[in-house]
């Protein structure tokens, strides 16, 4: 496998023999597979210096010219954004604590004009209270 146009190098070699060299750019970020003519490829933890036209090539018995698949694959990576608490994330959630204690104040402040007191006492039932005692009867006799 050979990178071919924007940094020209080989990337990994594999021989008939399953003897393989994986050069140093990819050691650790290549794996690979082999069943009978088919070689699987699988590199890791792109970089953006990864990106360029990868071939395949055969080298032939004998000889140390190469005979390159012309098609290629082009590989272009992009970087990507890490997802991590930025500063518009804690912003986002002090907006949502303010929201809350300023329900809470209007909530209680709407509690104290209802005078909740007034409601949640018990109420004592209607009665009437009158004096039967012999000294007050006495006086409210009619002689």
């Amino acid at each position: 496998l050979l990178k071919t146009h924007m940094q020209p190098e080989r990337v990994l070699y594999v021989s008939s023999q399953n003897n393989s060299t994986i050069y140093p750019a990819f050691a650790n970020r290549l794996e690979y597979s082999k069943e009978e003519k088919k070689i699987v490829i699988t590199l890791h933890n792109l970089q953006k210096n990864d990106s360029d036209i990868y071939v395949c090539a055969g080298v032939m018995e004998n000889s140390s010219s190469l005979s390159v698949n012309r098609g290629g694959t082009m590989m272009l990576i992009k970087e990507t954004e890490q997802a991590h608490c930025s500063n518009s994330s804690w912003g986002i959630y002090g907006l949502i604590i303010v929201v809350a204690l300023l329900f809470s104040a209007l909530v209680c402040c709407a509690l104290c004009r209802l005078d909740v007191k007034k409601y949640c006492q018990r109420k004592k039932p209607n009665t009437v209270y009158e004096d039967m005692s012999y000294s007050s009867r006495r006086s409210t006799l009619v002689r």
